[in-house]
């Protein structure tokens, strides 16, 4: 058990990395769409690539969206529309009619029968078919249907039925044409108090029978038998053949696969997930051992991937013309940010191809995104800079528009149908990136990583522990913006990371503010409190500035990667001058009291600070310096580096160490205002 225990200590690491792979792939899947996918590609209007294609099943002809829509409103249009009709309120309103008639006009005028006649004959013309309860909108030849108690009475058009205000048109007409004019205003104003509506629509019935008629419709019209001859290659694929075609794809992805394969499919898409998140780390274990070795980073890097393909599958669930309004661009940003362009382009590539399973026009898709991501890659050099950002993603909403416009024109072959909406979803895409800044901000407090853009805040001087150092140690303060020039200048020569380099130069030595006067560069007064301690006693306070600078970074979190810096910038170097001062009094002197406690630089950018800080530390001794004096001055210093061991974790080549020396006494010859030295 405790054997177990040890192992599972000794390779936790490892097994984080396997959990974190198997959970990534299985989400992954999760997310994909649960189908096969039909293994032709054809476009409308191209010529059909692959061999003849032979029905491989029996199966029916699917109608097109737009057919559907059609029979749909065919169907909308005839479908009639039910009012309920109530026909006793006719006979009410003639009984009302006549006793009001009545008590309006006495015996004595002259033609009341005929007047009487006229309105009752206007009451049979107003309610002939019905009188509506208010002013529907159809058009005059829709079909009607009135109904009562469920009953059907009669069948009609729209334009049959009489609207209540036509009642005042309809008497004005029959008073005029009998010649009884003058009792118009009495006799019209009897009507506005006992005419009323009967007819209303019956929303629930015309509801019920419309969806009755449009359920009937059938989506497919015809079928294919198994063996057929569906396309020859080299046709092209447009009219029938296409319908046929698509259905055929259709009827694979779902019927097919999710019938009978469904968990072959699903065991297919997880070895192919798989392999694609397999090659990411075999890169990071080739390529980025440091970022494989951290579990944190790549986790982080999982997480940005999964991340784009929930995005993306979400909106394709939602409405897949909108898919390229994700900004899949922010992934290399992103890693670019946080570890170089290599990486960020290879995970992009990998995520793009991973997304081909599940969005429609799966190759349109992929150049598109993958060309976006090389321009990503190559346009956005110092993102900490917000012009640079804007510019960037100017030009990659640009790239995705003229990659879009010329694929829309190879399918088309004319630009008449170009859809301007799906440039407006580029450029939402291109504002959408822009969130990046933010994210980044976020991914450093969440992840504790640090970004170019947290070093440029960190390389002012003005921040609270640097102006401390400043005041405390001015020396050592000094001393650190010289080693920051120098090594920018040789990370920039060697293509390194020449920002990290420099915030980890300006912090290396905060440990000296414990104890400034200890340190040569701090000692203003000419009096050295090294004379009044032991040799060991000296060289502790000296190993110490590394230990307390460590307490001071994390107690003011500094991030990591600069600490790192500061652990490193004496790797395992001795303190010389007090060792061999020792070494006088005491022939068995340890040489690992004198030794700093490590570890030694691991990467190019501690390299190049440890260079730069012992050579500029030792430069201020030169006496009468030439350059002859400063050239060997370097190599010396360098070489005994080497010599120690100190660069053989780091990983630097001696192109790169040559070239960082060139640089470095071309830096102290200006410094100490030489001229160059011309053979004679």
């Amino acid at each position: 058990m405790e054997d177990l225990i040890n192992k599972w200590y000794k390779n936790h690491s490892l097994f984080y990395k396997v959990l974190l792979f198997l959970s990534t792939t299985f989400l992954i899947v999760y997310l994909f769409p649960k189908s096969g996918k039909f293994k032709y590609n054809f476009d409308k209007g191209k010529p059909w690539q692959s061999e003849n294609l032979y029905a491989p099943f029996d199966f029916a002809i699917k109608k097109s969206f737009e057919e559907i829509d059609e029979e749909e409103q065919d169907i909308k249009d005839a479908s009639p529309i039910y009012f309920d009709i109530k026909t006793k309120t006719k006979f009410e309103v003639l009984e009302m009619y006549a006793l009001n008639f009545e008590n309006k006009f006495s015996d004595t005028i002259p033609k009341k029968r005929v007047l009487y006649d006229v309105g009752k004959s206007a009451v049979e013309t107003l309610y002939g078919y019905g009188v509506l309860d208010e002013d529907y909108k159809y058009p005059e030849n829709k079909n009607i249907i009135l109904v009562e108690d469920q009953k059907l009475i009669s069948r009609t058009t729209f334009d049959q039925l009489t609207k209540i205000d036509e009642f005042r048109t309809i008497l004005e007409d029959a008073l005029i044409y009998n010649d009884l004019s003058s009792y118009k205003t009495t006799f019209v104003s009897l009507f506005f108090d006992i005419v009323k509506s009967n007819v209303s629509i019956n929303s629930s019935l015309t509801d019920n029978a419309l969806q009755e008629e449009l359920n009937s419709i059938s989506t497919v019209r015809g079928s294919i038998e198994k063996e057929t001859l569906i396309i020859s290659k080299g046709e092209i694929v447009e009219g029938n053949k296409y319908d046929i075609l698509k259905s055929l794809e259709t009827e694979y992805e779902s019927q097919v696969w999710n019938a009978s394969n469904y968990n072959l499919v699903l065991f297919a898409y997880a070895l192919l997930v798989a392999l694609a998140l397999l090659m990411l780390l075999l890169f990071l274990r080739k390529y980025r051992i440091e970022v494989f070795l951290d579990n944190t980073k790549v986790t982080f890097i999982f997480f940005n991937i999964l991340l784009m393909i929930l995005l993306t599958t979400l909106i394709i669930k939602y409405n897949s013309s909108q898919v390229y309004v994700i900004p899949l661009c922010i992934l290399p940003l992103v890693l670019k940010a946080f570890f170089d362009a290599r990486l960020g382009l290879f995970a992009h590539v990998l995520t793009v191809l991973l997304l081909g399973f599940i969005v429609p026009n799966s190759y349109e898709y992929m150049f598109l995104q993958i060309i976006a991501g090389i321009v990503t890659i190559l346009t956005v050099s110092e993102l900490y800079k917000r012009a640079n950002l804007f510019i960037s993603v100017g030009q990659i909403t640009l790239i995705y528009i003229i990659a879009y416009f010329a694929f829309f024109v190879i399918h088309e072959g004319n630009i008449t149908n170009l859809k301007l909406e799906t440039f407006g979803l580029f450029i939402l895409c291109g504002l959408a990136t822009l969130f990046v800044q933010p994210l980044i901000y976020i991914y450093e407090k969440l992840f504790g990583l640090v970004s170019d853009v947290s070093l440029l805040e960190l390389s002012d001087t003005n921040t609270k522990l640097l102006k401390e150092l400043s005041n405390k140690a001015p020396g050592t303060f000094h001393h650190s913006l010289n080693v920051a020039n120098l090594a920018e200048a040789s990370a920039n020569e060697i293509g390194a990371n020449a920002m990290l380099v420099r915030v980890g130069a300006l912090y290396h030595d905060i440990g000296k503010m414990k104890s400034p006067t200890y340190f040569t560069e701090n000692q203003a007064t000419g009096i050295n409190p090294h004379d009044e301690l032991s040799s060991k006693e000296s060289s502790k306070i000296i190993i110490d500035h590394v230990i307390d600078g460590i307490e001071i970074a994390k107690k003011n979190n500094l991030p990591d990667r600069v600490i790192d810096f500061i652990r490193t910038h004496h790797g395992t170097s001795m303190v010389y001058y007090f060792y061999m001062k020792e070494k006088a009094l005491n022939e068995n002197t340890s040489e690992d009291d004198f030794r700093y406690p490590g570890p030694k630089p691991y990467s190019k950018e501690t390299a190049i600070l440890m260079m730069c800080d012992s050579v500029e530390a030792a430069s201020k001794s030169l006496k009468e310096p030439s350059s002859s004096k400063i050239d060997k001055f370097v190599e010396s210093i360098i070489a005994k580096q080497m010599d120690d061991g100190q660069f053989l974790n780091a990983n630097i080549t001696f192109k790169e160490i040559q070239s960082i020396k060139k640089v470095l006494k071309t830096k102290l010859a200006n410094i100490f205002h030489l001229r160059i030295e011309y053979p004679e």
